[in-house]
């Protein structure tokens, strides 16, 4: 039978339901693939290369089960605490419909490839029992009903401009915190955004001067070292209001937690007391110097050498994509100390100080150099690549004091780091629907405004539900790492899915613009270049569902 209508008393406990019925098939699927590829309880990993679009499936489908599963989570909370109200009840039905219908029909993994139940190696009989389960096609007929976006859609057409769509579960401390940042956003950087885009400039010092002030350098920095000592979620709302307002300076804090996480977690605490005050405080604005050419994600190919010279280290090799690299004053430089090593147990990371570089002279310090690679987005910081032929950086800038721990270090830093990704990814994502939005209100076309065309107001209906489906996973994620749990897993899940969010949010948004959305003068024609970067940096989709699918099919995960 189908739910009556959208407010079913009953909705969040069908949901769970349905949360059920979608582990089992996970299970079946999981132990599918296991039998295949992890035969003696370890995956091995060039059978895995060769069943890649299975394995990178079974990824997808873990995904979409544990961002159901948070969606049931979110709606019992708020029930509990009486603030289950018509749009999330609306939001969390249109999500089961959606999600429910595509794992019966085809996971989208990227817009050419679709990941279907029979491609998992599951049965004729396992499929049809899930498909054709009662709570399965109850909440399919009731979440993807024309009936349904039209309510939501109302909802976004009368709350234009809103702080957000449906309520995110947060308490009144993170609210607040919410609520600080949205409006920096808006009055700091909204209005400026397109124009520093357009010119490709860097992000004014005024601003970043601000940014410090509110804290945002040091965020999760303990108070002892001269942070705000908030949490994991705390950045996660912050990260996706600025990056709302521009991924660029939603993205500045992430390079600070970068390198405040590799120096409380790998740092000696003399390194711990110099570094993380000036960090938190934004006198020193650090970069990550890890990729090189020919490497991308494989770090343990490295090949950037540290050579000991007395009491420093010369180093010697190139790097490229590095982030805000010239104007930072220290990079968290990732290089072989160890020349007889060629994999990852040769690697150390460096805090290596450098002066602050100006446009003519980016890299004004001996034995350095480098140049801008011009980007399609994601260009408020600027990229570039460096070469090193003798930089000395002084041996007590060895993070921890030990050689051969830099891959480890690294390695430490990927969950805070891929979390702060979604975040951003929910911003960008965000930012699409905020002008998909008003553009589709105030448009007219036909004597009507293109909003009461269903094929536009759907695209903006689905930018809000999976929105709130990104920002579940993301904050679940988030709280798992509070809670001191591993949760590389969690935060892969929600990077990979809060990246595709974003691009889907984007792409519709621009196509709600029409021709318009293909000129520059139109924020939006950015917001598709900066959406389109979270799906390749932090760990490209690709190799972000190879990863899940490792941990997945490893003997020691339930």
């Amino acid at each position: 039978m189908a739910l009556s209508e959208p407010l079913a008393p009953h909705l969040p406990a069908r949901c769970e339901e349905a949360v059920f019925a979608a582990e089992g098939l996970f299970a079946a699927a999981r132990q599918s693939l296991r039998a295949r590829l992890a035969a003696s309880g370890k995956v091995d990993a060039r059978t895995l290369d060769q069943h890649q679009r299975a394995a990178h499936g079974l990824s997808w489908l873990a995904t979409y089960v544990e961002a159901l599963r948070q969606m049931a989570r979110w709606a019992r909370a708020l029930e509990r605490e009486r603030r289950l109200g018509t749009i999330e009840k609306l939001i969390l039905q249109a999500a089961f419909g959606e999600y429910l219908a595509q794992i019966a029909g085809g996971i989208t993994m990227s817009q050419s490839e679709i990941i279907r139940l029979a491609d998992l190696g599951l049965s004729a009989e396992e499929t049809a029992g899930f498909i054709q389960s009662e709570v399965v096609c109850e909440l399919i007929a009731a979440g993807c009903s024309n009936e349904l976006r039209v309510a939501i859609g109302e909802h976004l057409a009368h709350h234009r401009g809103a702080l957000f769509f449906g309520d995110p579960g947060l308490d009144d401390t993170m609210a607040m915190v919410r609520e600080q940042f949205f409006r920096f956003a808006q009055d700091k950087i909204v209005p400026h955004a397109h124009g520093w885009h357009l010119k490709d400039e860097l992000i004014p010092l005024a601003v970043i001067e601000d940014m410090a002030g509110l804290g945002v350098f040091g965020l999760t920095i303990p108070e002892n070292y001269g942070g705000a000592g908030l949490s994991k979620l705390a950045m996660c709302v912050v990260s996706e209001e600025l990056s709302r307002g521009y991924i660029g300076v939603g993205s500045l804090g992430t390079r600070s937690e970068i390198a405040a996480e590799l120096i409380l977690s790998g740092g000696t605490e003399e390194q711990r007391k110099f570094w993380l005050p000036r960090i938190a405080s934004g006198e020193i604005l650090p970069t990550a110097v890890f990729t090189e050419p020919n490497t991308g994600s494989d770090l343990g190919a490295l090949r950037t050498r540290a050579v000991r010279d007395k009491g420093d280290y010369k180093i010697y090799g190139n790097k490229t994509w590095i982030t805000h690299a010239a104007r930072a004053d220290v990079m968290t430089l990732l290089v072989r100390t160890d020349p007889s090593s060629s994999d990852y147990r040769g690697l150390s990371m460096l805090l290596a100080q450098k002066p602050r570089g100006s446009a003519t002279e980016p890299f004004p310090a001996p034995g350095m150099s480098g140049g801008e690679i011009k980007v399609l987005g994601y260009r408020g910081m600027k990229e570039f690549e460096i070469g090193f032929d003798g930089f000395a950086v002084p041996a007590a800038n060895l993070l921890g004091s030990e050689e051969g721990q830099g891959f480890k270090q690294l390695m430490q830093t990927f969950e805070s780091a891929r979390i702060q990704t979604a975040a951003r990814a929910v911003g960008v994502a965000m930012c699409a629907l905020d002008l998909g939005l008003a553009y589709a209100l105030d448009r007219k076309q036909f004597g009507t405004a293109i909003f009461n065309f269903p094929r536009v107001r759907d695209k903006l209906v689905m930018m809000a539900v999976e929105i709130m489906i990104g920002r579940q996973m993301t904050y679940f994620a988030a709280r798992e790492k509070d809670e001191g749990r591993r949760c590389d897993l969690e935060a892969g899940m929600a990077k990979l899915l809060a990246a595709r969010i974003a691009w889907a949010a984007a792409d519709g948004a621009l196509q709600i613009h029409g021709g318009n959305g293909f000129a520059l003068e139109y924020p939006i024609s950015r917001v598709l270049c900066d959406a389109r970067i979270l799906n390749i940096f932090e760990g490209a989709g690709e190799i972000q569902a190879q990863v899940i699918a490792r941990r997945l099919l490893d003997a020691g995960v339930n």
